[in-house]
Parts: C-alpha cells; sequence; structure tokens
C-alpha cells in the first residue's frame, strides 16, 4: 500500500496510476487528513454467460399451444 500526500502524488502522478494498475493500493493524503484512493476501472464491459439464468425460469407444458382467445381467427 501506498500512502503519499497530495503535493508529493502531484509530481508521481503517472507512477501512481502505474501502481493502481498493477493492483497495488495507493491513497492519496491531503494536509486536512482526507484520504483518497486512486483504482483502476475495468475498461471491459460485462459480457453474459451463456446458460446462466439456468433453473430461474419454467415454462408451461402448453406453452406452444394456440391461445383460446385467437381460435376465431385461425383457420
Amino acid at each position: 500500500m501506498e500512502h503519499v500526500a497530495l503535493k508529493e502524488a502531484e509530481s508521481r502522478l503517472a507512477e501512481l496510476i502505474g501502481l493502481a494498475a498493477n493492483g497495488e493500493e495507493v491513497i492519496i493524503t491531503k494536509e486536512d487528513g482526507s484520504g483518497f484512493k486512486i483504482i483502476p476501472l475495468s475498461n471491459k464491459r460485462p459480457y453474459p454467460k451463456f446458460g446462466s439464468a439456468a433453473g430461474l425460469f419454467e415454462m408451461s407444458d402448453d406453452f406452444d399451444e394456440p391461445l383460446d382467445d385467437f381460435k376465431e381467427y385461425m383457420p
């Protein structure tokens, strides 16, 4: 974990971003004692995993049967 004062972080920002990108926790502290953490953002959008909803839905046995409301329109 890297703790850095704000004044020092201004001159080492590129290095600190590189550390955060490699998984290192970087905390920048201001003179008043408040702190801020640099964390990397994921540039990949989550991709749905095939089959992840398996077992969450049930279909009735007559799912493919014609609806009674539409019998008059059927040949």
